[in-house]
């Protein structure tokens, strides 16, 4: 289910506060199938996936399969056929030695980023590889999360403290943790030989409890251990649009925030949908989910009685959040998830048009599914 609302654009230098109403006017999604890949037993060879970290899609609507585990991207064309393989193992140019986060151009340009060479890989649309952009100083902990381009620039945006790979140098051992208080929009500009990085926008990032946690235990987790929030903690989800700003929910409300560098948050947009309370019957079945899981992906005679006690101990957030996902698209247009009935279920898809038009006759979402091994 689709509904979609018209939004106004703020005026320069200003925040604007967007009340939309309850009521939703539902579209009809034109949605088909287009092709699929990393089929396991009718695919080809180059199909047989091991990890696959991120898939993103060009202008032309190449899609790019970025597998971490054989540390190559695979380039799909628009008829689901290879086009051509990027990077692989090794220390030469554009060989990749620990790739971490891929990020796709609209013109067809990837950037890579090296986790242990400390750098990124750059190539150009025809697959050959452009050229090597260094870190000019490496923090001690370098935190890598998911990293999109940055439309008309020569740029990435990142999230660090949502990092799925990290790696430490010999100084982190030495200098003190510094725990992140907010959720930081980093812009790492690519145009030079080194890679300069400022911060768009910052987001909430739900205060963490570390009593009883020595340096040991904080350096294991990161320099944001959010994993140790409790369950249903509201999340962050962004997205890049396609002048540059950053939109993104934070909070457990329906608020969609749009902020750009230099500005701060320009643009706020809510709808009256209230969070739910964790009740005691949704703690019970969160647990009771999480206990059958265990079970059922335990190895044979598998010790689980620690495990089982670490379930049943868990901490719950007083609210469930109203938006489950959000993201953008090259047009302009912010797709918002609802949550559905259950706690972990999802709802409907708002999309908010910034430019005040929304083309409900067109595709609103492109379906591929991508599977592996």
């Amino acid at each position: 289910m689709i509904s979609a609302w018209l939004l106004a654009v703020a005026p320069a230098g200003a925040q604007q506060i967007i009340d939309l109403p309850a009521e939703d006017r539902w579209l009809e999604p034109v949605i088909e199938e287009v092709y699929r890949v990393g089929t396991a037993v009718t695919g080809e060879d180059w199909q047989q996936f091991g990890r696959i970290a991120e898939v993103a899609f060009d202008a032309a609507g190449h899609l790019h399969v970025f597998d971490r585990q054989t540390q190559r991207i695979f380039v799909v064309g628009p008829d689901g056929d290879l086009i051509r393989e990027l990077g692989r193992p090794g220390e030469g140019p554009g060989e990749f030695s620990t790739s971490g986060a891929m990020a796709v151009f609209t013109d067809g340009r990837v950037v890579v980023v090296d986790l242990s060479r400390w750098g990124y890989h750059i190539f150009a649309a025809n697959g050959d590889f452009e050229r090597w952009v260094r870190v000019a100083k490496p923090p001690a902990i370098v935190r890598i999360s998911r990293v999109v381009a940055q439309p008309g620039a020569d740029a990435i945006i990142g999230v660090p403290t949502l990092a799925t790979a990290m790696t430490m140098t010999g100084r982190a051992f030495d200098e003190p943790v510094r725990l992140d208080t907010s959720h930081a929009f980093e812009r790492t500009t690519l145009s030079g030989d080194e890679s300069e990085t400022d911060t768009v926008a910052e987001a909430w990032l739900p205060p963490i409890d570390t009593e009883g946690l020595d340096r040991k235990d904080l350096r294991n987790y990161g320099p944001v251990p959010t994993r140790l929030l409790p369950e249903f903690s509201p999340e962050l989800h962004w997205g890049v649009l396609p002048d540059g700003r950053v939109a993104f929910a934070d909070s457990s409300t329906y608020t969609v925030k749009v902020a750009e560098a230099g500005a701060g948050v320009v643009h706020v947009m809510t709808r009256p949908f209230a969070p739910e309370p964790v009740t005691g019957r949704v703690i019970r079945a969160e647990k009771d989910r999480r206990l059958r899981r265990l079970e059922e992906r335990a190895a044979p005679r598998a010790n689980l009685r620690g495990r089982r006690r670490e379930i049943e101990e868990l901490e719950f957030h007083t609210e469930l959040s109203v938006i489950r996902g959000l993201g953008t698209t090259w047009d302009g247009h912010i797709l918002v998830l609802r949550r559905g009935d259950g706690p972990r279920d999802n709802g409907p898809i708002d999309v908010l048009a910034p430019d005040g038009q929304c083309r409900a006759d067109s595709h609103l979402i492109e379906v591929i599914d991508v599977t592996g091994t």
